[in-house]
């Protein structure tokens, strides 16, 4: 009798790595698997950093991305695919020769990873122009945070109109699908954030902003949520919502923490360990 095999939904995320474990490669791949889903990896640049800032960055060949990536869609059926700190206009075309070479067609999301929690840059100068007209046109979804989503579109945003404003002009420039701003960083009580969906019309999330220093890795663990999502088949809509509820019971569960002496990481299990 042949044993009937089990069929799961496989994310790939392509990431830097954090050496402290919060943000992410470590956090894309803790949140897909407590979200019950298969995660693959490769890995765009090493960083050595921790709660309180980052050393040094070492991005990883290009040559090397584009065969990690390869050779993960060659072998496994890759349902979404979450982008995350890239570093290099190299990498950028690495990303986009890949998919482009391996007939990759399912979900992609883009969080434009330009400064990290602590301030620090995680991009090269000139890298951002190569992102937005190589990889912007092939997302389903970008999820720019407040100062990113600034200067990918080029305006301030105050209020929730600018953020509204900023997602359409991104997507009528550079051909998104669907963009999330997230206002987590503005300086409220509440955390809004606005998708701005290919029909232009938009939804707005909002939340009680956490008090807790244990932010780092927030915006990467979101995609990868939203990823995992769509990987399920949710709606855009319906995976920014399950994505927004996540994060923020991970923050909520690790509010508490005492981890490092700067921004600690969020609480990837907080639902596996709910359920026990």
């Amino acid at each position: 009798m042949n044993r009937q095999e089990k069929q799961v939904k496989n994310v790939l995320t392509i990431a830097g790595s954090d050496s402290v474990g919060g943000a992410g490669i470590q956090a894309d791949i803790k949140t897909i698997f407590s979200l019950g889903l298969y995660a693959c990896s490769a890995v765009t640049a090493v960083t050595a950093q921790n709660t309180c800032g980052v050393r040094s960055i070492q991005a990883v060949d290009s040559n090397i991305l584009y065969d990690q990536i390869s050779s993960v869609l060659q072998d496994i059926a890759v349902d979404a695919v979450k982008i995350g700190m890239i570093y290099t206009k190299e990498n950028v075309m690495a990303i986009k020769n890949a998919l482009k070479d391996n007939h990759y067609n399912n979900y992609i999301v883009l969080d434009p990873v330009l400064v990290a929690t602590s301030g620090d840059s995680l991009a090269k100068e000139d890298f951002l122009q190569t992102l937005k007209t190589e990889l912007f046109p092939l997302c389903d979804i970008l999820t720019p945070n407040l100062s990113e989503a600034m200067t990918v579109c080029g305006r301030e945003i105050s209020n929730t109109e600018d953020m509204v404003a900023c997602g359409k002009d991104i997507i009528k420039a550079y051909g998104v699908k669907n963009v999330l701003i997230k206002g987590g960083h503005a300086k409220d009580d509440n955390m809004t954030d606005v998708l701005v969906k290919e029909d232009m019309t938009y939804k707005t999330f909002t939340a009680k902003k956490i008090d807790s220093k244990n932010t780092h890795g927030t915006g990467c663990t979101l995609s990868s949520a939203i990823a995992s999502y769509l990987a399920m088949d949710l709606s855009i809509e319906a995976s920014v919502k399950q994505a927004k509820d996540y994060v923020y019971n991970a923050i909520l569960s690790a509010k508490d923490y005492a981890i490092g002496h700067g921004h600690g990481s969020t609480n990837h299990f907080w639902n596996i360990e709910q359920k026990r």
